[in-house]
């Protein structure tokens, strides 16, 4: 038996499939399903494949993206090639279906199910599908969703499942991020996240308002790696020697990080991608959202003000991200210890973290193996 899983751009497509995977993992340990990842290169999802004995293909891949870029016009030519790739690596894969997360890296992938006639399951995450999506459903024989009101797609096809997070996630302990995130434990914590390529919009205004942060609140800032060499000594010059030991900068949280910052945190301020969402939910904790004002099919406003409406936390929009105003956002919501609370809980209600056991058996039952 075989599966072969492809989706990428950002480790957000990738993270739901590692869940997936696992859980698969767990409930059939059986060496006759063998799992291949197509997709285009990612770093850290390529090692994270490779402890689950899966067999990665990296292919090239082209996004399309809405704004003037040269950049289009070389991934015109990449599109196809990716395609004609996929197309050698399925056939002689030959699996029994594929599973595709979405995002331009599942397109040529995807595609090729189309001409192989190879079945194709489709998961979506976000409320408003991207084009890769989109395109891809029209052949899908079934849509795991994660909102109960995905937009654009067929309502026969759709099962809504939740997306997928990694249970470990769900592990974290605070006294490990003391110690792990060398945290002093005496303040309020703040976890800020950009996103898995982080945020220079969000870095830049926390710069700003960094030292009244700082009074009050321990912070925990995922930069994006590219960022990173940037913001720290930037951040490091603001508050001088004695504030820094509040201040705790990374270009990126690994799991074991992650799960134990997330478990110490207070309050999460984040970009509203699906996956950051139902991570955030899952470990229950209150949130303020910046959706990325640029995301396809404004999917982030969409996904962020569902989380919000279900009172799992706040919204700003990013042309109302001024300084003052979100400084005194933050303060207004950390101060409030029962509006917190609550936030908290309903944070709860959102999450979904049997979505990725549920799948799991889903493709189980699908390959009859159980």
């Amino acid at each position: 038996m075989k599966i072969v899983f492809t989706g990428g751009g950002t480790m957000g497509h990738i993270f739901p499939i590692i869940a997936v995977v696992r859980e698969l993992r767990n409930l059939y340990p059986g060496e006759n399903l063998k799992i291949y990842y197509l997709g285009p290169k990612q770093q850290y999802g390529t090692l994270l494949f490779k402890e689950l004995d899966v067999k990665v293909k990296h292919i090239i891949t082209g996004k399309i993206r809405r704004y003037f870029s040269f950049h289009n016009i070389l991934d015109i030519f990449k599109v196809p090639l990716g395609f004609l790739q996929s197309l050698f690596l399925l056939f002689f894969t030959a699996p029994d279906f594929v599973y595709s997360k979405g995002g331009y890296g599942s397109f040529p992938v995807s595609l090729a199910c189309l001409f192989l006639r190879t079945p194709l399951i489709l998961q979506e995450s976000d409320v408003a599908p991207g084009l890769a999506s989109k395109i891809s459903s029209k052949w899908a024989v079934e849509i795991f969703t994660s909102f109960p009101n995905t937009e654009y797609f067929p309502k026969d096809k759709i099962i809504c499942m939740g997306n997928p997070i990694r249970k470990e996630l769900l592990k974290g302990e605070k006294r490990k991020a003391l110690e792990l995130l060398k945290m002093k434990g005496n303040k309020t914590v703040l976890l800020i996240l950009g996103g898995s390529l982080g945020s220079q919009r969000i870095n830049s205004i926390i710069l700003e308002i960094l030292p009244d942060l700082i009074k009050n609140f321990e912070i925990i800032h995922q930069t994006g790696k590219e960022n990173f060499k940037l913001v720290e000594p930037e951040a490091k010059a603001i508050l001088g020697k004695e504030q820094s030991k509040y201040y705790h900068g990374f270009g990126f949280l690994n799991e074991e990080q992650l799960k134990h910052a997330l478990c110490a945190s207070d309050l999460v301020i984040s970009r509203a991608g699906s996956s950051a969402l139902f991570e955030i939910a899952g470990a229950k904790k209150p949130a303020i959202l910046i959706p990325l004002a640029e995301s396809a099919q404004d999917h982030q406003s969409k996904n962020a003000f569902h989380f919000a409406q279900m009172g799992g936390g706040e919204v700003i929009e990013e042309q109302n991200l001024k300084p003052n105003f979100f400084l005194q956002k933050i303060e207004t919501v950390l101060h409030n210890k029962e509006a917190m609370k609550i936030m908290g809980e309903n944070s709860a209600s959102f999450a979904k973290p049997e979505a990725a056991t549920k799948i799991a058996n889903y493709l189980l039952e699908y390959l009859s193996l159980i």
